[in-house]
């Protein structure tokens, strides 16, 4: 078993719904011969109610993004900032030529112009497909997209999406690509045929990862040579997990694990959750500009995690082994590796597809009422997203034949078509190298654009930023639909982005359109390393509320995880500070030394 490491180490209690203490207990086994560990923990846990501006919502693990999806070359053009979010780029809009690496400059009349883009805890290639299935409104380019996640099970779901998404045509539907890309992106349970293809594909890819040659020759656009042997090795054991190697629905019970951890969540307002979850969508989620949200979908969620139910409810039964990932849990001064899903549990995954539409129509109103659901844009922004896509496969198909490529790609003018697969490459960094890629000569000053998702933001420091090309831009995500935020913290929030980012080398982007959702900035031109002072120290933990975990360093209790077993390692989840502030405003306004990392093992108040 591979050693996993891990800085989580948050002592706290997990309340139960009842008003008297209990006791929980989970076990991890060991057998001789055979590779699981087992012990036997028991803890008291008392009653807690969770207060808003905690941000345990949030999870410590990220599996779906909190902002709608952008076209990244958009990002990139010009004057593209100034036009409304549903308008379309023009194709005779030309994009600036940012710096390139030098060994791209050579020949550059006859070779494609190439964007490089980096992004921290994307976690869901929201982004990336949908800058790929508008690629075709822009002069042609070719894409390196450059991810970097702070746990493997992301990376995993990413491999998994674009497989799917690219899948052939002839193979898989329209229709039926676009209702397993859902539920496996966002259901906390499957159908079995669709439950069927996350175990097929899963065990392909896992005979896929420790082969890079025939990796490279079936998956050209991934690349997975960056990442370090051992984290090939948890990969591949992840893919293992989901292929079914630990049979039986109790391998992963995904209803009671979701149960136990809203217990946890709300506490003493358990019995009281679908007054909360109406409190949290009416005076929170509407508020901030998601008013397509439907209470009955959102509440649906909440209850049982199921965002998308496409079938007759009783079809989605089997657990989605896509969301279970590993934490290290400390007892006694012992780290004890635990399974469990440790995600949002607060605002959903109807924010990525299901807020904006390039359509309208679908955004109308009807007697003052919205006719269509989060989950119905959804659908249908997915549905055309992979339709742009599957255009590639054909291409790829009638590639030779120039009359048959120009019908298949119905391209409006000479020059814009579509591109195929081998047009873009998704790189996949090591964990945690973050502050340590611009040592390497590749990687400074290459990126002409940089992402970092809210709960990466503890990431954006002048290192990071050492590796943008000057005049490249930076897109923050901000925490806008973080329901467990008050507006005082989101605020506060901002303007701590605003100074990271400073820090960092950047500066606001003039004539950036007004956005609630995402900071923009520009790299300065005279901007260096060098010159620029640290703003957050090499053990920096993300921001509180933003990382806050399920007490880490409480026990695994049986309601919320599921033991490891041994012959599947899995990786670190997110760095996670040991004590928190009371609110996001207190981290906000701490100064940099005081946000360092305590070296801390256990929690004297539980005794762990």
């Amino acid at each position: 078993m591979l050693p996993l490491v891990d800085s989580s180490k948050r002592a706290g209690t997990l309340g139960s719904g009842c008003g008297v203490p209990r006791i929980h207990s989970a076990a991890l086994r060991r057998e001789e011969g055979a590779s699981r560990d087992i012990w036997r923990i028991k803890v008291w846990a008392g009653v807690m109610t969770t207060p808003a501006g905690s941000g345990r919502g949030f999870g410590s693990v990220s599996w779906w993004g909190l902002s709608p999806a952008l076209d990244l070359q958009a990002e990139r053009a010009a004057k593209v900032d100034a036009l409304p979010t549903t308008m379309v780029p023009q194709l005779a809009v030309i994009l600036p030529g940012p710096p390139v690496d030098p060994d791209s400059q050579a020949d550059t009349v006859h070779r494609t112009p190439e964007l490089d883009v980096l992004l921290l805890g994307s976690v869901d290639g929201r982004h990336l497909l949908r800058t790929l299935s508008r690629a075709k409104l822009w002069p042609r380019r070719r894409f390196n997209f450059f991810v970097l996640e702070n746990n493997l099970e992301a990376v995993a779901r990413h491999m998994l999406i674009f497989s799917l998404a690219l899948e052939e045509p002839e193979k898989m539907g329209l229709q039926e690509r676009s209702e397993t890309f859902l539920e496996v992106w966002g259901n906390a349970l499957l159908r079995p045929p669709v439950a069927a293809f996350v175990r097929a594909q899963a065990d392909l890819l896992a005979h896929l990862v420790p082969e890079p040659d025939r990796l490279e020759e079936q998956l050209p656009w991934l690349s997975l040579r960056a990442l370090k042997f051992r984290e090939r090795d948890a990969l591949e054991a992840v893919f293992r997990f989901w292929a079914g190697c630990e049979k039986g629905p109790e391998a992963f019970p995904m209803n009671r694990l979701w149960d136990s951890r809203l217990r946890h969540y709300l506490g003493s307002r358990y019995d009281a959750r679908r007054g909360v979850s109406d409190w949290d969508l009416r005076m929170k989620l509407h508020d901030r500009g998601a008013q397509v949200i439907h209470p009955q979908e959102f509440r649906r969620w909440r209850d049982t995690g199921v965002a998308f139910e496409l079938r007759d409810s009783s079809a989605y039964h089997v657990p989605n082994r896509t969301l279970a990932s590993g934490r290290l849990l400390s007892y006694r001064g012992e780290r004890v590796a635990a399974r469990g899903y440790w995600g949002d549990i607060a605002t959903g995954p109807f924010v990525a597809f299901g807020i904006e539409a390039d359509d309208e129509s679908l955004l109308r109103t009807s007697n003052g009422q919205l006719v269509k659901t989060a989950g119905e844009i959804t659908q249908h922004n997915v549905t055309e997203l992979l339709r742009e896509v599957a255009a590639w496969g054909r291409a790829r198909a009638t590639r030779g034949d120039p009359e048959e490529q120009q019908h298949a790609e119905g391209s409006p003018e000479p020059g814009t078509a579509a591109p195929t697969p081998e047009s873009f490459t998704i790189h996949f960094l090591p964990l945690n190298s973050a502050q340590t890629l611009h040592h390497k000569s590749c990687y400074n000053g290459r990126f002409q654009l940089l992402y970092v998702a809210c709960g990466m933001v503890h990431l954006l420091i002048p290192e990071l930023g050492a590796c943008v090309a000057p005049g490249g831009n930076l897109i923050v995500e901000l925490a806008r639909y973080l329901v467990d935020l008050r507006q005082e913290q989101l605020q506060g929030f901002n303007t701590r982005v605003g100074e990271l980012a400073q820090a960092a080398g950047f500066a606001p982007q003039t004539g950036a359109r007004p956005s609630e959702i995402f900071a923009r900035f520009c790299k300065s031109q005279e901007s260096a390393l060098g010159n620029t002072v640290p703003a957050v120290e090499p053990g920096t933990p993300p921001l509180d509320v933003l990382a806050q975990p399920l007490e880490a360093s409480s026990p695994a209790l049986e309601g919320l995880t599921q033991p490891l077993q041994g012959g599947t390692p899995h990786c670190e989840p997110c760095q996670l500070p040991s004590e928190a502030p009371g609110s996001l405003s207190e981290v906000l306004t701490q100064p940099q030394g005081a946000l360092a990392l305590p070296n801390c093992e256990s929690d004297s108040k539980t005794g762990v």
